[in-house]
C-alpha cells in the first residue's frame, strides 16, 4: 500500500472524520514508528508502526452505515462527561472478528433538544464528504415555531439574513401547517454551522418549540420511530454515496465536450459500414 496522509488512515480505521482526525494529529496523540506525527505527515500503515494514545492502529476494518433516529434529551457524540445518554446507547454496535466492538461515530451533530436523523458509520471518507462544507450537502428540518411566519418572513430567510455578520440563507423554506399560534416549518439548508437552524428562525422573532431532521442528502428518516436504529439498504447506500460524490456517476444526456451529442451504436455501426 502507496503512503497516504495520516488523517484519512486514520478515518479509515474509525477515529472520527478526517477533519476530527486532524485535531488528533495536532494534539500529539499519534507516533509513527515511534516518533510524534504532525499535520501533513503521510505513512503506510501496513509497513510502518502507527499509534494513538500509544495503542497499535487497528487493520482495516469493514464498514458499517447505521441510521438513528435520535429523540430529545440524547446527546450526539460517543461520550458526555456528565454521564447522559448518547447516540451509542440506541444501537447495538457491531461487532469484528475477536468479538471487539467496532467504532462508529456521527455524522454530523444534533443538539441535545434537537430531534431526528443521525448516520453512524466508521467510514470516514464518506463521513467527510458529508460534513465538509465545499460539498454543500443539503439537510431538511421540520421545525415547529411559535408564532405564525408571513410571506415576506419565509422570503426574508430565503434571500438570507445577517448572522455573526455574514449573510445567510436557507435554500428552501415552506410552511406545512399551523395549529393553535404555532407553525410547522420545512427548511432546506446546506450550512452547517451550530445552532444554524435555530438562531436563524428566532432571528426574525420566531422561537423554535421543536426541530426534527428528516433528511440528509439523499437519506431519508422515513417512518423509522425515535429511539430505533437500522442498517441502511444498499439502494440507501449507494444513493448516499453517489449523492457524496463516492459512486458511480449517472451519464448525463447531451453534449460532449466536443459540442455533440453522444452518437447511439446503431449510428455508430452506419458510420462504419461507410
Amino acid at each position: 500500500m502507496a503512503e497516504e496522509r495520516l488523517q484519512k488512515i486514520l478515518a479509515r480505521a474509525g477515529y472520527g472524520s478526517r477533519r476530527a482526525c486532524e485535531r488528533i494529529i495536532e494534539a500529539g496523540r499519534v507516533t509513527v514508528d515511534g516518533e510524534v506525527a504532525h499535520l501533513g505527515d503521510r505513512a503506510d500503515p501496513q509497513k510502518q508502526e502507527i499509534r494513538v494514545d500509544g495503542v497499535p492502529l487497528a487493520r482495516s476494518q469493514p464498514l458499517f452505515y447505521i441510521m438513528v433516529h435520535k429523540p430529545r434529551g440524547v446527546i450526539s457524540t460517543t461520550h458526555d462527561p456528565l454521564g447522559r445518554r448518547t447516540v451509542l446507547d440506541l444501537v447495538p454496535l457491531p461487532i469484528d472478528r475477536k468479538g471487539k466492538a467496532i467504532r462508529v461515530y456521527p455524522v454530523g451533530r444534533l443538539d441535545a433538544e434537537s430531534e431526528g436523523l443521525i448516520l453512524l458509520t466508521n467510514d470516514g471518507a464518506l463521513a467527510n464528504r458529508l460534513t465538509h462544507p465545499r460539498y454543500e450537502h443539503p439537510r431538511v428540518y421540520r421545525v415547529l415555531v411559535a408564532g405564525e411566519p408571513t410571506p415576506q418572513n419565509l422570503e426574508r430567510w430565503r434571500r438570507g439574513i445577517m448572522l455573526d455578520g455574514k449573510m445567510t440563507r436557507f435554500d428552501a423554506v415552506t410552511i406545512e401547517g399551523r395549529r393553535h399560534g404555532e407553525t410547522w416549518l420545512k427548511i432546506t439548508v446546506h450550512e452547517g454551522r451550530k445552532h444554524l437552524v435555530r438562531r436563524m428562525v428566532a432571528a426574525l422573532g420566531y422561537p423554535p418549540r421543536r426541530l426534527i431532521r428528516t433528511a440528509m442528502g439523499s437519506l431519508q428518516l422515513g417512518s423509522l420511530p425515535p429511539g430505533r436504529s437500522r442498517p441502511l439498504t444498499r439502494d440507501e447506500l449507494r444513493s448516499l454515496k453517489r449523492s457524496a460524490g463516492q459512486g458511480p456517476q449517472r451519464p448525463r444526456r447531451g453534449k460532449t465536450r466536443t459540442g455533440r451529442r453522444p452518437s447511439s451504436p446503431r449510428s455508430r455501426q452506419r458510420r462504419q459500414r461507410k
